[in-house]
């Protein structure tokens, strides 16, 4: 029970105001509800090294480290990528890391490190997929990538360049973990590397080697008017400490020589506003193509160590091409959306009517001043009013778990006294805001929505209803 929020009281039942938001027939609003353009900034609450690819059909195709298997998402906007459909793939293997998906010669191609159960025989294999679709069709295993020298490596990403596939990764020099350097190789086609692997980095800066083993790793490529931006992750991957480099180079120039690579000496993206560790990123666009945005894992408080949550950014470039990452943005000041994404209806969680010891908090770093808590009883619940048309919509509720014990919390939301979908919300502290989310149906009219305790803590700070779009093409 959380006891330390000062004053509880009765919520205040503000004004009906009526709101709208449509995307493909889609409307919703009711009481308490406001449209806004804004998110806050958590895609997943759990997860790391998240990899998206927005392709020409319009969808956000989404993967991260799940450990025994490949998961890809397949989300029509940046924002609700946590609450789309998924296919998990199963690769019959150990210890699946940073796996990335990349559409290349007209077909799909999944890159992902591997080992057998220890950690000394990581290496990088592929997979391979005709279908238009990534989440349909059949996987086929290409099996493992590799140059003549088959020493552990990871964090395998493709580089499409003039016409040339490039494979980019981390690995060992010899066979003893002491650093991880950054790998080059040329490749014959998306499943064979037909050169030896040229080094073109290793951890040499103190921040780059203030922990042990050095690590240079989750390499990623971003090309801007002839600049080859290859941003990638340094530092214990462990510590508050691990951050993002850069590398260029420029098109055109050999690749395979390592002279063409220019390591920056500073980081690009550290540490900052309360947030912890943040790299292994992937970078990708708006909906409409209008903005770039940057997509990477952080410590989910200070010394989590790799208990690590998926955010989000935009970002900008420098006036020599690089790019102009800033830091973390502040987790409680909502960003704009993503340029194109459908405006989303948000309901502050104290707007709700109560019952049973259910009441309005204070809380210095909610969205409205307060939260909702004491969910203590079975009975006890916080119930809103939806005014929407038929369809299906995405609910994101911003949600907080300070379990003394770090247990995950459940909640049951119930829409229209239907069976409940159950919310995870993962344990990171009181005021340390995550993000559950749920597909659900709302029927023409007004729908009931109700939180209730499952099991374990949890406060509401407030939800956002989305509809689950289409993009255009």
């Amino acid at each position: 029970m959380r006891m330390e929020k000062g004053r509880f009281g009765k919520a205040l039942l503000p004004a009906i105001c009526l709101f709208l938001i449509s995307q493909v027939g889609c409307t919703v609003s009711g009481t308490g509800g406001a449209k806004q353009g804004d998110f806050n900034n958590v895609l997943m609450q759990d997860g790391a090294d998240p990899w998206v690819y927005k392709h020409t059909d319009g969808y956000y195709y989404f993967t991260k480290t799940t450990g025994s298997d490949v998961t890809v998402w397949k989300s029509a906007s940046l924002t609700g990528v946590d609450a789309a459909p998924r296919r998990v793939i199963p690769t019959g293997g150990h210890g699946i890391w940073a796996p990335e998906l990349h559409y290349i010669e007209g077909a799909w191609y999944i890159y992902y490190a591997m080992d057998d159960g220890d950690n000394v025989n990581h290496r990088m294999y592929v997979m391979e997929n005709p279908s238009p679709d990534p989440t349909q069709g059949v996987w086929k295993q290409k099996g493992q990538i590799t140059d003549s020298t088959n020493r552990w490596a990871i964090d395998g990403t493709v580089l499409q360049l003039d016409g040339q596939l490039y494979l980019i990764w981390s690995g060992w020099e010899g066979d003893v973990n002491v650093s991880q350097n950054l790998y080059i190789a040329h490749m014959s086609n998306p499943w064979t590397i037909d050169s030896e692997r040229v080094e073109i980095a290793r951890p040499t800066y103190a921040w780059e080697t203030n922990h042990s083993p050095r690590v240079n790793e989750g390499p990623q490529v971003a090309v801007r008017n002839g600049t080859l931006n290859l941003v990638y992750s340094a530092s214990g991957s462990w510590t508050n400490d691990y951050c993002l480099g850069l590398i260029t180079a420029e098109v055109g120039s050999d690749l395979l020589n390592p002279d063409s690579w220019h390591k920056r000496d500073e980081p690009i993206f550290v540490s900052g506003n309360g947030l912890y560790g943040p790299g292994h990123h992937s970078f990708t666009t708006s909906p409409d193509g209008t903005e770039d945005w940057i997509v990477y894992h952080v410590a989910k408080y200070k010394d989590a160590g790799w208990n690590r949550e998926v955010r989000a950014q935009s970002f900008t470039w420098n006036e020599d091409n690089t790019p102009n990452l800033g830091v973390p943005v502040d987790p409680n000041v909502p960003l704009t959306l993503p340029s194109g994404e459908v405006d989303r209806t948000r309901y502050e969680g104290e707007t709700g009517m109560f019952g049973a010891g259910v009441s309005a908090l204070t809380s210095p770093s909610s969205s409205g001043g307060k939260a909702v808590g004491r969910f203590e009883s079975e009975d006890g619940y916080a119930e809103y009013s939806v005014q929407a048309t038929a369809g299906e919509y995405i609910l994101l509720a911003r949600t907080a778990n300070g379990s003394a014990a770090g247990e995950v919390s459940y909640v049951e939301l119930t829409v229209n006294s239907e069976s409940p979908v159950t919310l995870a919300v993962l344990p990171k502290g009181w005021e340390n805001w995550g993000l559950s989310t749920a597909r659900i149906q709302l029927k023409d009219g007004v729908n009931k929505l109700r939180f209730t305790k499952d099991r374990g803590e949890f406060e509401l700070d407030s939800f956002d209803i989305m509809p689950l779009m289409v993009p255009k093409q």
